[in-house]
């Protein structure tokens, strides 16, 4: 896992359904564009459908890209949010179908399982105004740690 051992990325919301920045990936001498796009907000009926790029899942190695499509809907009775993806490995090359869901503790605290379409990965995150912690056991046995700040 060299690429994904430290990773910045600085992204800017140019609207609140628009983001695009950069991630570099000192470890490979690698700096990639990433975005976000929201084409449909979640709504009480309908699920967040989000387009987006960047790097290829942990454990590739530095150059691919990914692109997806992600389908996302929240389940206020259960504090569960789950979602499904169409992504598109460019190290594969091919599709994979990443999933997961978000478990809501307590305010400000949350717990994710996620599959990015080829191994498991499970976070917490404790986040607070305008930064957040997140605590992750990548492949389900790596340790590792997300450190976030908006300005």
């Amino acid at each position: 896992m060299p690429r994904a051992k430290w990773r910045t990325t600085v992204t800017h919301r140019f609207t609140p359904r628009l983001q695009a920045g950069f991630e570099w990936n000192p470890n490979a001498q690698e700096v990639g564009f990433i975005g976000n796009w929201i084409a449909t907000p979640e709504s009480e009926k309908t699920p967040m459908v989000n387009f987006g790029t960047s790097s290829d899942r942990i454990g590739t190695p530095a150059g691919p890209h990914a692109y997806y499509v992600t389908f996302a809907k929240s389940i206020p009775s259960v504090k569960l949010g789950p979602y499904v993806s169409l992504n598109y490995s460019e190290f594969d090359h091919g599709f994979n179908f990443p999933f997961g869901a978000n478990y809501q503790i307590s305010p400000g605290l949350t717990t994710m399982f996620m599959n990015d379409g080829r191994k498991s990965h499970l976070l917490l995150t404790y986040s607070k105004d305008n930064w957040s912690i997140t605590p992750m056991l990548i492949w389900m046995k790596h340790p590792g740690i997300s450190i976030s700040y908006g300005f």
